[in-house]
C-alpha cells in the first residue's frame, strides 16, 4: 500500500520530533553532568586552597611561638593576642582565622587527681572515679567506676586503656562522659557563642539559651602538658634533694650557712617538693649573721626562697608532666587544682586579676605566696602542680573560601606542637570539613 505525500510529510514531522526531543534530554543531561562536574571542581578548589591556607595560619601560629621568649608565657603574649596576624588574614580566594591555646593551662588528665577532677563544672564522682580506672593499670574499679568487664560487655565492645591517655578525645571513650560534657556549647571550638549554640534546642548543639558561653571539658583538660625543669634563662635546675653544699652555695648564691641547712632538712628521705624549704615558722629576710663564713646552719629565709625558687627542683627529670601554667590557666582550672571548694573561687578570682596586671606575667611560681594570693599551707598543697611557662599549644586554623564575597567551603585543622625543639614536633594533627 502506497503511503500519500501527506502521510509521509507527517512521519517525517513526527520522526523530526522524536529527534528534537531526544537532542533536548541530551542536551539537560549534558548541561546537568556539566554543572556537576562545575560544582565538583569548585568544592575540590576551594577544599585545596582551604587545606593550604590552614597549613599557612598553623605555620604562621608556629613562628610566632618560635619568637616567643621563653622567660614566661602568659595571656598578654603574641601567640594568645595578635588579631593583625591571626584574624581574617585574606589569601588568594580564601581567609583564614587561627588561635593558639597553650596545653599548660590546663589540667593533664593523666595527672589529675580525683578531687581536682571534681572541681571542674559538671563533674560528678561516678564520672571521676570512670576516668580514674580508664587510665589506672589494674583492673579493680575504684568508688563508682568501672574496668574492663563493662566496655568489654558493651553492644560494641573496645578495650580500656589502662595507661596514659594518647589524646584528650579518648576521654569520649569513657563511661558516661558524653559529647554535650566534652565539648559544652563551643562544639566548633571558636571560642564563641554562634548562633546555633544559643538558640536551645531549635538546632543542633543543644544550649541553655542563656547567650553565655558553657565550655566544655576539652577546655580544661589536656594530655600533653609538662613543664621543662628549666630556670627562665633556660639553665637546668639545681636539684635540691642532690646537690652538696658547694654545689648549692656557688649555684644559687647562698650562704654557706643555708646551704647546710637545705641539706640537713632534706636528710635522708629527701624532700617532697621546693615548697618543704618553707613553712609559717620560716623568717622574712636573712639573718645579719648569715655570712659566708658561717658555720652553724641557718634556716633559707622567705626573701631568698623567693629569689632561687624558679633555679630548684626536687625533680631529676628532663620533663615534669601535668604542671598548670598559672599565668593562662582559665578560672575554672585555677579553682579545681585549688580544690573545688567555695573558698578556691575567691582565690581563683584573686589570682586571675593579679595576672591581669602584669605586662609579663609571673616569673615565679612563688610569687603566688610573695603576692599574698595563697597561704603557706595552700602553696605547699600546689607547688608541686604548677608552673609559669609552657612549650606544649593546640593550634586550632579555620579556613573559608571566598564565593565573590560570600563564604563557600570551610574547612578547619587542628595541630598540637611542642616548641621545645627546633623545627618543633607535631604531637596530633587533624583536618576536616568545619560544618
Amino acid at each position: 500500500m502506497m503511503l500519500g505525500r501527506a502521510e509521509k510529510k507527517g512521519l517525517v514531522l513526527v520522526a523530526v520530533l522524536w529527534i528534537v526531543m531526544l537532542l533536548t534530554v541530551m542536551v539537560a543531561t549534558l548541561g546537568r553532568n556539566s554543572r556537576l562536574d562545575m560544582k565538583v571542581r569548585q568544592i575540590t578548589t576551594e577544599t585545596l586552597r582551604c587545606k593550604w591556607a590552614c597549613r599557612a595560619g598553623i605555620e604562621t601560629a608556629v613562628g610566632v611561638l618560635n619568637e616567643d621568649p621563653r622567660e614566661s608565657d602568659n595571656l598578654l603574649d603574641l601567640w594568645s593576642d595578635n588579631d593583625e596576624d591571626f584574624n581574617d588574614i585574606m589569601l588568594e580566594g580564601c581567609w583564614y582565622n587561627v588561635r593558639a591555646i597553650d596545653e599548660s593551662s590546663k589540667l593533664n588528665i593523666n595527672t589529675v587527681t580525683k578531687e581536682q577532677l571534681l572541681g571542674l563544672p559538671y563533674m560528678e564522682e561516678y564520672i571521676a572515679d570512670a576516668i580514674i580506672d580508664w587510665r589506672d593499670n589494674d583492673d579493680s574499679p575504684s568508688g563508682e567506676g568501672v574496668e574492663a568487664g563493662y566496655y568489654d560487655n558493651l553492644p560494641f565492645p573496645y578495650r580500656i586503656r589502662n595507661g596514659s591517655l594518647k589524646t584528650v578525645r579518648e576521654l569520649l571513650l569513657v563511661k558516661d562522659v558524653t559529647e554535650e560534657l566534652f565539648y559544652g556549647e563551643d562544639t566548633n571550638l571558636n571560642d564563641e557563642l554562634d548562633a546555633n549554640e544559643r538558640d536551645g534546642d531549635e538546632n543542633p548543639p543543644w544550649d541553655d539559651g542563656d547567650d553565655e558561653l558553657d565550655r566544655g571539658w576539652i577546655s580544661y583538660l589536656t594530655c600533653y602538658s609538662y613543664d621543662k625543669n628549666v630556670d627562665a634563662s633556660g639553665s637546668n635546675r639545681v636539684n635540691i634533694n642532690e646537690a652538696n653544699e658547694r654545689q648549692l652555695q656557688n649555684s644559687l648564691g647562698i650562704p654557706q650557712s643555708q646551704a647546710q641547712w637545705i641539706v640537713e632538712r632534706r636528710g635522708n628521705n629527701g624532700l617532697n617538693s621546693i615548697a618543704d624549704l618553707i613553712d609559717n615558722s620560716t623568717p622574712q629576710q636573712p639573718p645579719q649573721s648569715s655570712g659566708r663564713g658561717s658555720n652553724q646552719a641557718q634556716p633559707l629565709d622567705l626573701q631568698t626562697f623567693y629569689d632561687i625558687a624558679d633555679r630548684i627542683t626536687v625533680d631529676s627529670g628532663n620533663q615534669i608532666a601535668g604542671r598548670v601554667n598559672i599565668n593562662t590557666a582559665p578560672r575554672d582550672v585555677l579553682v579545681a587544682l585549688l580544690g573545688g571548694e567555695a573558698a578556691d573561687e575567691e582565690t581563683a578570682d584573686n589570682i586571675v586579676a593579679y595576672r591581669v596586671g602584669l605586662l609579663d606575667g609571673m616569673q615565679s611560681i612563688a610569687e603566688l605566696l610573695q603576692a599574698g594570693l595563697v597561704d603557706m599551707n595552700t602553696f605547699k598543697e600546689i607547688a608541686n602542680s604548677i608552673t609559669t611557662r609552657s612549650d606544649v599549644y593546640t593550634i586550632r586554623c579555620v579556613a573559608t573560601a571566598d564565593r565573590g564575597g560570600n563564604s563557600g567551603m570551610r574547612l578547619q585543622t587542628e595541630a598540637v606542637i611542642d616548641r621545645s625543639s627546633s623545627p618543633c614536633r607535631i604531637l596530633y594533627w587533624y583536618e576536616g570539613a568545619s560544618n
